[in-house]
C-alpha cells in the first residue's frame, strides 16, 4: 500500500530525515513514535506530498508521491497536527466543501458524508460553527475530512494531542474501527498509544528509524518479558525461586508491601515452575501476574543508546 525507500530530507546543512525505509500493507495500523524533534511531522509531510524529499521516494499504491502526485494523493487522507479549519463554516458545510474539492458529487457525496459523520459521531453538531467546538470535536471533524473520500491510506499527525484520557480512548476506538478497510499511520510521543491500537511500531529518533517491530516483538526485548510478580502475605524463600530454571534474578517492589518480581532469562517461560513451587511449599499468595514486557522500557533504552 505504502512503500518508503531510503528517504532523506535536508534543510540547508541540517539533515532532518536520514535514510528512512519501511512499508505497510492494507489494514495495518502503524504507530510512528518519537520525541518532539525526531522528524515525525517532516516525514509525514513528505509522505503526503507537502514536502519533496532530498533523496529517496514514497510510493502509494505504486504511484510515486513526488513524480505522480495527483494519482498518489487520491489514495491518501491526511490529518495534520494543527489542521487549518474554517471557523465560520458549520461542520456539514465544511465536510461538503472538502468532498467537492475531492471531486465527489451527487449520491456518492451524500453516502460518503453520511459515512464520515456516523463513524466520527458528529450527528449532533452538524450545524455548529467549527470555531465554537471543543478541541476534541475539532479533532473529530479533522479526522472526518480525512476519510470523506474513502482513502486507502490515512496519515494522522498526533491526532490525540491535547485530549484527556477518556477522549483519547474514544478516538483510539474510532481509529481501530477505520483500520478494517484502511491502512493507518499515526504519529505520537506516547508509547501507551502504540500498544493500545497498533500492529507495528516505527521508532524514530533524530531523523533515523531505530526500529520497525510488531508490539509482541518489542515486548520480547524488555527485561521484564515473561517476568512474574508475586504479592505474598509472608516472606518467601528467595533462594528456592532463584535456582528455578530460567530465572534471571529477583527484584523487590518497594512500592507494594510483600511484592517481588522474578525476572526470566530471554526466551524462558518461568510461570509454570513458579506456580509448581508455590503449590509444593503451600505459600499463601495474594496476587500473581505475568508481565508481557514493557514497551516503554524498550523505547527508553533505544533512545538512551542513540544519545
Amino acid at each position: 500500500m505504502i512503500y518508503v525507500e531510503k528517504l532523506t530530507k535536508r534543510f540547508g546543512e541540517h539533515t532532518i530525515i536520514k535514510n528512512v525505509s519501511f512499508g505497510a500493507q492494507a489494514g495495518e495500523v502503524l504507530g510512528l513514535l518519537g520525541p518532539t524533534g525526531a522528524g515525525k511531522s517532516t516525514l509525514m509531510k513528505i509522505m503526503t506530498g507537502l514536502l519533496p524529499p532530498t533523496s529517496g521516494k514514497v510510493e502509494l499504491s505504486g504511484f510515486d508521491v513526488d513524480k505522480q502526485k495527483l494519482q498518489a494523493l487520491r489514495q491518501l487522507g491526511y490529518m495534520p497536527e494543527r489542521a487549518t479549519r474554517y471557523a465560520n463554516m458549520d461542520v456539514h458545510w465544511f465536510l461538503d466543501f472538502v468532498a467537492e474539492l475531492r471531486g465527489i458529487r451527487g449520491a456518492k457525496k451524500s453516502k460518503n458524508l453520511s459515512n464520515a459523520v456516523e463513524r466520527l459521531k458528529l450527528q449532533n453538531i452538524l450545524k455548529q460553527p467549527i470555531g465554537s467546538l471543543s478541541w476534541e470535536l475539532k479533532q473529530r471533524v479533522g479526522l472526518a475530512q480525512a476519510i470523506v473520500h474513502e482513502p486507502k491510506l490515512l496519515v494522522l499527525d498526533e491526532p490525540t494531542n491535547g485530549l484527556n484520557p477518556d477522549q483519547r480512548q474514544t478516538l483510539h476506538n474510532i481509529i481501530k474501527s477505520l483500520s478494517t478497510d484502511t491502512t493507518i499511520i499515526f504519529s505520537t510521543t506516547c508509547a501507551d498509544e502504540i500498544t493500545a491500537i497498533c500492529s507495528r511500531a516505527l521508532i524514530m529518533y533524530d531523523g533515523r528509524l531505530l526500529a520497525d517491530n510488531t508490539i509482541p516483538e518489542l515486548r520480547k526485548q524488555s527485561r521484564y518479558h515473561n517476568a512474574v510478580t508475586i504479592v505474598s502475605e509472608k516472606p518467601l524463600d528467595y533462594l528456592a525461586l532463584a535456582v528455578l530454571p530460567g530465572v534471571a534474578g529477583i527484584e523487590e517492589q518497594t512500592d507494594i508491601p510483600g511484592a517481588i518480581t522474578i525476572l526470566a532469562t530471554p526466551g524462558a517461560t518461568i510461570s509454570p515452575k513458579i506456580n509448581a513451587l508455590i503449590a509444593a511449599r503451600q505459600w499463601v499468595i495474594k496476587h500473581l501476574t505475568v508481565n508481557p514486557g514493557s514497551v516503554d522500557e524498550v523505547i527508553e533504552s533505544m533512545f538512551g543508546k542513540s544519545n
